[in-house]
């Protein structure tokens, strides 16, 4: 899930905000406003019904978040780094450089979200109560018990143990620890979350066709979500069993060429695609050699044509800081989702702070086919 609008960092973990998440603000905020407050406390004008709604949806996108920081945090604390955040229609994703290295890990980074959704519905049941016994508005207690009640059952629902949820992820912590096989382990979390998928959407549909229950539909794409996913997690995992151990080395496209940061576009548009640069993206070095940036078709395509004989590669690339790179060491399965999370789908190999190679999903794919057929029985 890729950020629409950048929120910053939050303890160093980038944050953002799919488009999406306008769904569920305004599905919040709409219940809230037109049925919820209005049928638990009649008689406020409509704008005092909508500010506390969107009040109160903004501090439901807060919980969300405050439940995928707590991912992060542990398991940073447990060897995994944490790429990004991200807040979409249906909650946030916490998106891992690696998985966790054993059972023990695995469960505590799962565990720790629930918990802290139900510590949040906790401190929200209490404050609604504190603000009851003061004689607060009525209005306002009813906001707080909701997002009391919501994050409560964001607890339970997240610890169903299914795949993607993080119940499944629990689930999974479990098999492995008593199979010993983090593959086996996986597919089973994965026909959890499938079957529970499954469930929803079917029930979710009868619920709409058989009772006129519209709510149906919301459970439905749950289901869809859940399957979808939870059969994409399985996909990754056979992946990385495939390209267990093998290092970026291996795949990479070594000594790729490079272009000046000082060359202008002009320049560099004129000796492409049958002259020295042939392909669609790469590395842009400073005079001394080290690499700075990335430069890509699109990103020349942005600068109009007449100004291109004045304008350099180095203005217009992809800085370093905003290009995924990666040893020549590291393993192959931990940058395959970062790539298929970038724009740019490309990552620069670095010794250090030399360049000594680019890898695109391309080449990871190219020898993924042959890892495959060489393991096939019969091959």
């Amino acid at each position: 899930m890729k950020e629409t609008l950048p929120l910053g960092r939050i303890a160093g973990i980038r944050v953002g905000l799919h488009w999406s998440v306008l769904v569920i603000i305004a599905l919040v905020a709409g219940t809230l406003a037109v049925g919820r407050f209005p049928d638990a406390y009649p008689g406020h004008s409509a704008w005092a019904y909508w500010i506390l709604a969107l009040l109160a949806a903004v501090v439901f996108l807060g919980s969300l978040l405050a439940h995928e920081l707590a991912h992060a945090v542990v398991a940073r604390r447990n060897g995994v780094a944490v790429d990004d955040i991200t807040l979409w229609m249906l909650g946030g994703v916490a998106r891992l450089h690696s998985e966790a290295r054993t059972p023990g890990a695995e469960l505590r980074i799962a565990a720790v979200g629930p918990l802290t959704s139900a510590a949040i519905g906790g401190a929200c049941a209490a404050l609604a109560l504190w603000l009851d016994a003061l004689h607060a508005s009525g209005l306002v207690v009813e906001a707080v018990a909701w997002l009391a009640a919501i994050n409560i059952v964001l607890a339970v629902f997240n610890a169903l143990p299914a795949a993607p949820l993080d119940g499944g992820r629990l689930l999974r912590a479990w098999l492995w620890r008593r199979t010993g096989d983090r593959m086996r382990a996986t597919r089973g979390a994965a026909a959890a979350g499938r079957a529970l998928g499954w469930f929803m959407i079917v029930t979710g549909f009868a619920a709409v066709l058989l009772a006129g229950d519209l709510s149906g539909l919301w459970a439905a794409l749950i289901g869809w979500f859940l399957v979808a996913t939870a059969t994409a997690e399985e996909r990754q995992a056979q992946l990385r069993g495939v390209l267990a151990d093998l290092p970026v080395s291996r795949v990479m496209t070594r000594d790729p060429v490079t272009v000046p940061a000082a060359v202008t576009l002009a320049s560099f548009l004129a000796e492409g695609p049958f002259g020295h640069y042939r392909h669609s993206a790469f590395p842009v070095v400073a005079p001394d050699g080290t690499v700075v940036g990335l430069i890509t078709v699109p990103l020349v395509n942005r600068t109009p044509v007449e100004a291109r004989s004045v304008t350099t590669v180095g203005a217009v690339m992809l800085p370093l800081a905003d290009v995924i790179t990666s040893g020549p060491d590291d393993p192959v399965v931990d940058l395959v989702p970062r790539l298929e999370a970038s724009h740019a789908r490309r990552a620069l190999v670095l010794d250090g702070d030399r360049l000594v190679g680019i890898v695109t999903l391309a080449d990871i794919s190219r020898a993924l086919s042959w890892l495959t057929a060489a393991t096939r029985p019969g091959t």
